[in-house]
């Protein structure tokens, strides 16, 4: 699954692409990629023509387009292998290719979004009253991300005190904390030292403070390269690749020497994913030591009358 910087780098490119553009025709050519639009494709298709798209926002791993004097906008989800791509009108169909979006402009070019597995897709939402961003009312259980300057630290701190879980599992929970996912979890635990399955209960403010910085500072870094591409599926809107996979530290080293001390990484199998650690550096929670048995409370045994001999 694409994590927030790859969305982010698609939102950069849909602000810079897309923004400002009203739209003069939707072809929706499979119906799994509007499956979350409960009025299905024509009237997905209908409901945009016509429209000028907002600046594109993104919260955690879903990015979306307001729509300009609406309360709606355009919910994209790209799954497992969604993209985004500007091209021009011109351009080959793409294999995987699902809808088609043209403008009413004389740019020349149109977007597509391409998805070979059809887990992802575009969807119409009602906005929550009073988002000023345009927020779509389905996505608005979705925590603030890292990133975001209204992300609460404070809050963010007493959540993971209060739940009984550990801390990959936080970072992962996006109720709790948005866009992060399964490599960029494993780089900021490294980068903070701190085992994946370590009791979130146990951390302290300041270390709670420290790991947000390192999932920024992890999130950034990937930024700057276009984001952590392993294969085709993962693409800017140009269909460009990014190129942090060189430099990730945990993510995909197994056997490979820690590069802070050497030691060889390891992978554990972890919730139908995998973990990569250090078991030098991150050292794995002890285990709880058994609780003792209570007490048995003696009880007061009667004695026994021994008669006295007549003799």
């Amino acid at each position: 699954m694409p994590e927030l910087p790859e969305v982010e780098v698609v939102r950069r490119g849909l602000e810079r692409w897309v923004s400002g553009r009203t739209v003069a025709e939707v072809q929706v050519l499979h119906p799994r990629a509007v499956r979350r639009h409960l009025g299905g494709g024509e009237d997905f298709a209908a409901r945009l023509k016509g429209r000028r798209a907002g600046v594109a926002r993104r919260r955690g791993k879903y990015l979306w387009l307001p729509l300009e004097d609406a309360d709606e906008s355009v919910l994209a989800h790209l799954g497992m292998s969604g993209q985004l791509l500007v091209q021009p009108h011109g351009a080959a169909d793409e294999k995987h290719l699902r809808i088609r979006v043209r403008f009413n402009d004389s740019v020349g070019t149109e977007l597509r979004f391409v998805d070979q597995r059809t887990f992802g897709g575009l969807s119409l939402h009602e906005t929550v009253d009073g988002a000023a961003d345009g927020l779509p009312a389905a996505i608005a259980h979705i925590a603030r991300d890292p990133l975001d300057p209204a992300f609460d630290e404070a809050a963010f701190h007493t959540a993971l005190r209060r739940r009984r879980t550990t801390l990959k599992r936080a970072l992962l929970d996006q109720s709790l904390i948005s866009g992060v996912g399964n490599i960029y979890a494993d780089e900021a635990l490294w980068r903070a030292r701190l085992h994946y399955d370590r009791p979130t209960a146990t951390l302290t403010r300041p270390r709670s403070v420290e790991l947000l910085d390192h999932v920024r500072d992890v999130m950034n870094a990937a930024l700057a390269v276009g984001g952590t591409s392993f294969d085709s599926l993962y693409v800017n809107v140009n269909g460009e690749s990014g190129y942090f996979e060189r430099s990730l530290d945990a993510y995909g080293r197994e056997n490979e020497p820690c590069r802070r001390c050497a030691t060889p990484m390891r992978r554990r199998p972890w919730m139908n994913r995998s973990s990569y650690f250090c078991p030098r550096c991150q050292r794995p929670p002890r285990p709880a030591a058994p609780a003792l048995p209570a007490a048995v409370p003696r009880t007061a045994v009667p004695r026994t009358a021994v008669p006295r001999s007549s003799s």
